[in-house]
């Protein structure tokens, strides 16, 4: 079975989802010979390593294979991987008509300070035979040397219309039976992250042909948010026991981390029947919560004090 994220990734910009203004500007480069460092920030499932494929075959077509490097500086974070890997890659001439190589380091931000100063010499020393696309999640973490080499492209998480486009796409292609709610479902779980979106439908699929929201909640291991808000409400009316029942019925029902837990009652605060003031300082414990379950306290035992924050609450 194929990794449907690869199977239905697109192969050239005109095809690539959401993004039109990035698409837009990427395009043009294709259609010169000339092309500055760039670097693709943005939050994961947006499309930046998609992009810098579809870039790489329109530009180098058959050739790509020999012109194009992708690295990944999650794995190879250290200072060796840029003066043995990507030097020797970026100090040979491309093959074919284009002048110009391009190494694509998928989450530099990952990449030590010292690699990262290795770096910044490598894309001045060989900016005559090869460019450089990095890829990162926060641009905050690159070096302002490697900054002001790059044009930045800040990439936006996806509209729900494109991301239900491109499920129907995938449904169509695999002969899945989603209504539009259900592929709506779906979107807003993933939050226009299209690469975990696509991971949900595949997983569904695996269990079933006809995909339903009780199995997309199973899958994606989140609570539905009435059971939720339902354990919220029963203990702001001061059924602690009951409330606490539900929830952690909810809890084992669909194998929730606490973590997961307390973000699920976040997103539900603001639908329930309390004043602004109430609102503000539950979701503000919520922060306080999660910070001491990171910290490694017991989750259970967290999660029985918060329920109880609700109480009396007007």
């Amino acid at each position: 079975m194929e990794i449907w994220t690869e199977k239905y990734r697109p192969k050239h910009l005109k095809d690539v989802i959401g993004q039109e203004s990035i698409v837009k500007r990427l395009s043009a480069f294709t259609l010169t010979d000339s092309m500055p460092h760039l670097l693709f920030a943005g939050p994961p499932g947006t499309g930046k390593t998609t992009c810098a494929l579809a870039l790489a075959n329109d530009i180098y077509k058959e050739g790509v294979k020999e012109n194009f490097l992708e690295l990944n500086a999650s794995d190879e974070r250290g200072i060796d991987t840029i003066r043995v890997k990507v030097k020797n890659f970026a100090r040979s001439k491309s093959i074919g008509d284009v002048d110009f190589k391009i190494i694509f380091l998928g989450e530099s931000d990952a990449l030590t300070s010292d690699a990262q100063q290795a770096l910044r010499r490598t894309m001045e020393r060989y900016s005559n035979t090869c460019r450089f696309i990095l890829d990162c999640n926060y641009p905050s973490k690159i070096i302002d040397p490697i900054q002001s080499r790059c044009v930045l492209f800040r990439f936006k998480n996806l509209n729900k219309e494109d991301v239900m486009n491109y499920l129907k796409i995938i449904c169509k292609g695999e002969r899945i039976d989603a209504e539009d709610k259900v592929l709506g479902l779906i979107c807003d779980l993933s939050k226009g992250d299209l690469r975990k979106s696509t991971n949900i439908l595949q997983s569904c699929s695996v269990l079933s042909v006809k995909i339903t929201e009780e199995l997309v909640y199973e899958i994606a291991s989140l609570a539905k948010p009435e059971e939720i808000k339902k354990a919220l409400q029963l203990s702001i009316k001061g059924d602690f026991v009951g409330a606490k029942e539900m929830l952690f019925d909810a809890i084992y029902k669909y194998g929730l981390s606490g973590i997961d837990t307390i973000k699920q009652i976040q997103s539900e605060i603001l639908g329930l029947e309390l004043s602004a003031k109430s609102k503000m300082d539950l979701i503000a414990l919520a922060g306080e919560y999660e910070f001491r379950m990171v910290e490694g306290s017991d989750e259970f035992m967290q999660l029985e004090s918060f329920l109880a924050q609700f109480f009396k609450r007007e």
